[in-house]
């Protein structure tokens, strides 16, 4: 199991610059989240070469017609030295329908046909498409981009199942390790032909002061608890809150909670240091020397 972290909106990051030069000294795999603020894509390929994976968790599908996304993300791989790997998503309804103005209905269906459309375009195929939910006629092509590994975040079964399918493998955010082992693993292994990718994305604060970072936790992302998406998952993992799947603690509760993690068959972990400056700089130390993985870039200065 690799562990990589998770950089933007995720951990309120709004300079592309700094967090261009934060992945520049990443080793590992380095994840940027798509929220409504940096673009996730544009900020990859400002990081320019270097030795890291570079992941989206996860460029929501719906906004971006297959088109446009093929153009974008290939072009980060030429800007990257093919290093991508291109995380999407349905996105949160809520968002989707309520500021775009976008039908949410049937997401698998859509995911399907969006699929069918993106991976031949990644590969620098012409296609035809004129199926119930989306149209796509053309082709992309970039200078010397390959293809990029696709993962999508899938949490319901018909998701998953469509992901095992036709993607190569799938993101989590703030879903459980009951979920993971009972749910999300075994669904999605057995809908794929290879054994799929599995990043499970969480919130981590190494800290003396557990329930204090759990109740600013539970604060901050209250209403992350209430979309009916993350909801599902919290309810499934038999949880309050998103409170309950942060991973806080100290060094003990942390390792403790990453073997956990291990066991339930993921392939990777997606961390997102939280918490005041000094238990960002804690965590991080201590993520440097984690034996349960490896973990991309830690700033120590």
């Amino acid at each position: 199991m690799q562990i990589g972290l998770a950089y933007g909106d995720v951990r309120g990051q709004r300079d592309p610059g700094v967090i261009a030069e934060q992945i520049q000294a990443t080793s590992g795999t380095a994840w940027i989240s798509q929220g409504p603020n940096l673009d996730a894509l544009t900020t990859l390929a400002v990081a320019g070469e270097g030795p890291a994976e570079l992941g989206t968790a996860v460029v929501p599908f719906p906004q971006r017609h297959p088109l446009v996304l093929a153009s974008q993300a290939l072009t980060v791989q030429a800007a990257t030295g093919n290093r991508l790997t291109l995380g999407i998503g349905a996105g949160i309804s809520l968002m989707v329908g309520g500021m775009f103005g976008l039908p949410t209905d049937r997401p698998a269906r859509r995911l399907r046909e969006y699929l069918e459309v993106l991976r031949p375009l990644l590969r620098g195929e012409a296609v035809d498409h004129h199926g119930e939910t989306l149209t796509a006629v053309g082709s992309v092509t970039v200078e010397d981009a390959k293809a990029p590994p696709v993962l999508v975040a899938a949490l319901g079964p018909a998701m998953l199942r469509v992901a095992g399918e036709l993607a190569d493998g799938t993101i989590t955010w703030m879903t459980g390790p009951r979920t993971l082992a009972d749910h999300v693993v075994p669904s999605i292994t057995k809908a794929a032909d290879t054994p799929p990718r599995i990043v499970a994305g969480f919130a981590v604060c190494v800290t003396a002061e557990e329930d204090a970072v759990r109740a600013r936790f539970a604060s901050d992302f209250a209403l992350a608890g209430q979309v009916p998406e993350y909801r599902a998952m919290l309810d499934r993992e038999r949880v309050d809150g998103p409170a309950d799947v942060l991973l806080a603690g100290d060094e003990d509760t942390i390792t403790q909670h990453i073997d956990r993690l291990r066991d339930t068959g993921v392939t990777d972990l997606m961390l997102a240091p939280i918490g005041t400056p000094t238990e960002q700089q804690r965590t991080m130390e201590f993520l440097s020397g984690c034996p349960s993985g490896r973990v991309p870039f830690v700033e120590t200065t």
